[in-house]
Formats: structure tokens, C-alpha cells, sequence
């Protein structure tokens, strides 16, 4: 079984409760500390085998980390893992789960192998609004409801506002358009990209 991890609980002992997602469920499971297992880590993909105990959850076990061409570059890790501990708190009460999340984070590792990752990952971040029915392309601004024409704001969700509607930071109408069409950051210069991740950090 394979899968990303996305939270970890430290317990009694240096022990962990993980919690991973694979392509089509979250799995928690009880971590054992010992000298012989191998690291794990927020956004490590392991594969691994689920032993069942007595207790109310499986024990991790035959943990095998899997890498990515990146692991060892600093800035894509960090920006990785900052990323992925998002999903925990947004995927953490559906019962049954999407196969497309696994395989979104599956492209996006291939993809921040040759792309920058703060940029690879707002691109993979609009695909993940636009399947759950939340990339508002009509662009009816959130808080009057009028339809944007001209410069806008993003907040959470990268949900639209007027620019006259908000203090936020403003972009360009046909910008932010074709970001939501192309799902593409190649026509954004780095501090309107460095503006989206930090939008995109407030939470999925």
C-alpha cells in the first residue's frame, strides 16, 4: 500500500499517530518509535502495511520511504510540506475519498521536479478547486455580489472580490481570468505568485 502522509501526532514514548493518504481513503495508524525504523515526515510517500491490534487503530508497519527526485532541495521540500499538512484539516471528515487527490499530488511531484514549486503548486491548487465545484469563474464578487469586470482581490479559496471591496492586494481581471482558464502562472511575475501562495496557505 502506498500513500502520503499528511499528519503526524506525537504520543507517549516518541511514538506517532499518522495519518496517510492513499488513493482512496485516510488511513490512521499507530507509529512504534524504534532505532531501526526509518524516518518519516510530513509529505513523505511511503509504502507500508497496516498490522491490526487490539487498540482502536492499526499499527504502521514495513514503512518504506519512497523519494522524489527533490527531496534534498531545501525550497521545494519546504514548500511541499507546507502544503501538504493543508490537506489534513480539509480532507480529515470525508468518509469516503476521492481517488483524484492521491493522483493530484502524484502529477505535482513529477511536476515540481521541473517546474518552480510555488508556482506548480497554485496551478495544481486551482485544478483542486475547479474539481470540488469551487473555482468561481463568473467572477460575481463575494461580498457585493456584483459581477468583477475590472482590477479584483483574492481571498481564501482564492474566492474574487472588487478591488474597491477589499484592502487586499489588487490583480489584473484578465490575469486572475486566464490563471482560473489555463491554470497556468507563466504570464504572472514571481510577486504575484509569491501573493497566491500566500493566499493559498490560509487554507484549502
Amino acid at each position: 500500500m502506498q500513500g502520503y502522509i499528511i499528519d503526524i501526532k506525537p504520543v507517549k514514548d516518541d511514538d506517532l499517530i499518522v495519518t496517510i493518504l492513499s488513493e482512496n481513503e485516510l488511513l490512521t495508524a499507530y507509529r512504534f518509535y524504534g532505532a531501526r525504523h526509518s524516518t518519516i515526515n510530513i509529505g513523505y510517500k511511503i509504502d507500508f502495511e497496516l498490522e491490526n491490534t487490539r487498540a482502536n487503530i492499526p499499527r504502521l508497519k514495513d514503512v518504506i520511504q519512497l523519494g522524489f527526485p527533490w527531496i534534498l532541495d531545501y525550497e521545494k521540500m519546504y514548500c511541499w510540506q507546507r502544503y501538504i499538512r493543508l490537506f489534513y484539516p480539509h480532507l480529515k471528515d470525508i468518509e469516503e475519498l476521492d481517488p483524484f487527490y492521491f493522483y493530484c499530488l502524484e502529477k505535482l511531484v513529477y511536476i515540481i521536479t521541473k517546474q518552480n514549486a510555488q508556482r506548480a503548486i497554485c496551478e495544481s491548487y486551482i485544478s483542486l478547486l475547479e474539481h470540488e465545484g469551487r473555482l468561481h469563474t463568473d467572477f460575481e464578487c463575494l461580498l457585493c455580489e456584483i459581477v468583477i469586470e475590472d482590477d479584483l482581490s483574492l481571498v481564501r479559496g482564492f474566492l474574487p472580490i472588487h478591488a474597491k471591496c477589499t484592502k487586499a492586494k489588487n490583480f489584473e481581471f484578465k490575469k486572475i481570468e486566464e490563471l482560473f482558464i489555463k491554470k497556468k502562472t507563466t504570464h504572472l511575475n514571481d510577486i504575484e505568485v509569491e501573493y497566491l501562495w500566500d493566499i493559498l496557505l490560509q487554507g484549502l
